[in-house]
């Protein structure tokens, strides 16, 4: 937790993937260490040496009472997050497709292109979570609006 990064293997492209965790996303696996610090995962599986399956997060959700058919699945959140990232907080679609791990279309091609687009991403994490704080708390977040971690560290 000390550089403040998620790393794991994206079983899709086989090829190793880091997410830049925002102070708040650090917080809550602090706060969950004192539940899960002696296992594997944080998020286990009904088998704890197995983490919880793709369809968890939709039974879950189920279990709130929403229809995963109609209303909103657990990969809906990706396009929900890219949608608001792009067209609210005026971040650039390239570096939100590499966030979600996809494969970024590039005129000159992998071999020349190996921008990964790091800090970016991590103010795009904080910028991210920030805007959930606000919509949680009630406040509309207004577009393009700066990250309080990143005003911070200026």
């Amino acid at each position: 937790m000390d550089k403040a990064e998620w790393r794991y293997l994206v079983t899709k492209t086989d090829t190793e993937h880091l997410v830049p965790l925002a102070s708040q996303a650090v917080a809550i696996l602090e706060e969950l260490h004192a539940l899960t610090g002696q296992r594997r995962y944080v998020f286990p599986g009904r088998d704890p040496h197995k983490p919880m399956s793709d369809a968890a997060i939709n039974a879950a959700l189920r279990r709130m009472g929403y229809d995963t058919k109609t209303e909103i699945t657990g990969h809906g959140f990706r396009a929900m997050a890219r949608t608001i990232l792009h067209q609210d907080l005026g971040i650039a679609p390239e570096v939100i497709e590499h966030q979600l791990a996809h494969r970024v279309p590039d005129a000159l091609g992998k071999a020349y292109n190996r921008t990964k687009f790091i800090k970016e991403r991590r103010s795009m994490m904080q910028r991210w979570a920030d805007y959930l704080d606000n919509l949680k708390a009630g406040k509309k977040p207004a577009g393009n609006i700066k990250s309080k971690a990143v005003e911070s560290s200026s």
